[in-house]
């Protein structure tokens, strides 16, 4: 067995993304073409989340508490971003549409994509595939962007983020 070589940052788009499907039957395949991922990838994924303790011994179900946890406490430290030039892209953080209307800034980011349709600071996505991703999957375009925003928001957007992530986590 593999030695645990702590969570990467896809590890956290994986288990965002079996949130998203809610109870409906997935299959490691369906992750890897949703996500631009390999099945190897998927199942490292799983397999590192498993020894973090953040999915359970079939790799099916997410410790929803536990991720919440991991996400309001360790993720700024674990997979900060600090923002670079101006690009193309999806916009991200408190540039996301929902957030965009709640938060006035002047300062909009975005995750580098050519094809995209807005402008701001570049933001690394926790994985190269994630704007590919979220075009496909609003609901994960929204947590991705919500995670975004513990990256680097300030204190008053972190309050909605983890308000906002709560929900679609703990409750949803």
């Amino acid at each position: 067995m593999k030695t645990h070589n702590g969570m990467r940052p896809q590890d956290i788009v994986v288990l965002l993304k079996i949130l998203t499907i809610g109870d409906s039957p997935w299959q490691y395949r369906d992750l890897a073409s949703s996500l631009f991922l390999s099945i190897s990838e998927i199942s490292e994924s799983l397999r590192r989340s498993h020894a973090a303790r953040l999915v359970d011994e079939t790799k099916r179900k997410v410790f929803r508490r536990s991720l919440m946890e991991f996400i309001e406490f360790g993720l700024r430290y674990v997979f900060p971003a600090l923002p670079g030039t101006m690009v193309t892209g999806i916009p991200t953080a408190h540039s996301h549409p929902f957030y965009a209307a709640k938060f006035k800034s002047e300062l909009n980011y975005a995750w580098q994509y050519e094809d995209g349709m807005g402008r701001g600071l570049a933001i690394s996505a926790l994985y190269p595939s994630v704007p590919k991703a979220v075009i496909q999957d609003g609901k994960l375009y929204f947590l991705l962007a919500s995670i975004d925003i513990i990256r680097v928001g300030r204190t008053r957007e972190l309050k909605v983020a983890l308000q906002e992530i709560r929900k679609k986590i703990l409750l949803d």
